[in-house]
């Protein structure tokens, strides 16, 4: 493993000249162009556009070892779309395409792009445009070859490290994901006589209470586009709205993205809050089942494919929302209610939270990189 005071050591009492990318590398943009429609074929050579590799075709422009840049992209983003490029490949217009010169290590220059904040150079709007005039303009920190190869080689070997680890906690994550459908279809199995049976309608029913705007926050407002895809439950809304009255939920309750059902998107509130229109809320009405296990049962594939079936519209599949009241479910006694919560609620929180579990081991792996690469690529800016 990697030691802060190894890297200390390296970096102390090292000279550092900084000097604009127009300095020391080349920007090779004259050579990227649109693919030929010819050679839109699938093909063994990349073809990289603004945000990442869009296609593999006929052909290529560059053969060599390129950092390649985003021309357009979100202004909002602190960390722009930054590429690495060795072989053949195809690079079309909306990518810069630079290589250091001499006095510059090209793998040295990657990692240091990716650790630096683009928005003081970039133009335009919303669509945000890093021309080649400001790409050049940008300062680099040239530190000797000797010590630009000691960081690439440090940087390289961690960021193996990571994929690896990652890798392995991805499938790890997958394989519990598996498991988790599997227990989840199996607890939630019934024969039609092994338990009482009874449809959504008769045991919940959807909200019906009001919500003023201004009780509502980042927080607490929920709309269809902060839900997240696969049961994930939600994030904070950007989109907060500043008057009206919203359906209004309560903790416990289930929030289901109605808008293209086959996204599963579902939530059970931790709190009070609103939603809109494209949002199901949906209550308990009495006490024939706990609302962890409906959501359970909400959140099977078997509720999102009967979801689907009733939709309405094509391009954008809205759930119906009568026909959902009148999905069968089964209602087994409380205490075996309570055992099969016990056993799903284990599954999700090992492969779904944030906070604990598999997700939160892969984000611990990508924060410990970027702490060792802004260690070794924090370089002082000499005094004006």
């Amino acid at each position: 493993m990697i030691k802060s005071c190894n890297i200390t050591e390296l970096l102390k009492g090292v000279e550092v000249e900084w000097k604009t990318l127009g300095e020391v590398a080349e920007i090779a943009n004259n050579t990227r162009k649109p693919v030929k429609a010819s050679l839109r074929i699938r093909g063994q050579i990349p073809y990289y556009g603004a945000n990442n590799i869009q296609d593999y075709v006929e052909g290529y422009t560059h053969n060599g070892e390129y950092v390649l840049i985003a021309e357009d992209g979100s202004a909002n983003l602190k960390n722009y779309s930054i590429q690495w490029a060795t072989g053949k490949f195809w690079a079309n217009n909306h990518v810069h395409i630079v290589q250091g010169k001499p006095e510059l290590d090209n793998r040295f220059l990657y990692h240091y792009l990716r650790n630096m904040n683009f928005i003081p150079y970039l133009t335009g709007g919303d669509r945000a445009k890093l021309t080649k005039s400001n790409l050049i303009e940008i300062t680099i920190p040239i530190p000797s070859l000797h010590v630009q190869t000691a960081i690439v080689c440090i940087l390289d070997t961690f960021t193996a490290l990571t994929a690896e680890l990652t890798a392995e906690l991805t499938a790890e994550l997958t394989a519990r994901k598996k498991q988790y459908n599997y227990y989840r279809d199996k607890l939630l199995t019934f024969k039609e006589n092994e338990v009482e049976w009874k449809t959504l309608g008769e045991v919940a029913h959807y909200s019906n209470t009001r919500i003023s705007f201004d009780k509502l926050n980042e927080k607490n407002y929920v709309g269809v586009d902060n839900l997240l895809q696969n049961r994930a439950g939600k994030t904070d809304s950007n989109h907060v709205p500043k008057e009206g009255n919203f359906t209004e939920y309560l903790t416990n309750d289930i929030l289901i993205g109605n808008i293209r059902p086959y996204l599963k998107k579902i939530w059970q509130a931790e709190y009070f809050g609103g939603t809109n229109g494209d949002v199901l809320v949906i209550r308990p009405k009495n006490d024939l089942l706990f609302h962890r296990y409906l959501y359970h049962v909400l959140a099977n594939d078997n509720f999102f494919e009967y979801n689907m079936q009733h939709a309405k519209g094509a391009k954008m599949p809205r759930g119906n929302k009568e026909a959902i009241l009148k999905y069968h479910l089964p209602i087994p006694p409380l205490k075996e209610q309570a055992r099969i919560v016990e056993i799903l609620d284990k599954f999700d929180t090992l492969t779904n939270s944030i906070t604990e579990g598999l997700p939160r081991e892969i984000e611990l792996r990508q924060k410990q990189y970027e702490y060792y690469r802004n260690l070794l690529l924090d370089f002082p800016k000499a005094e004006q």
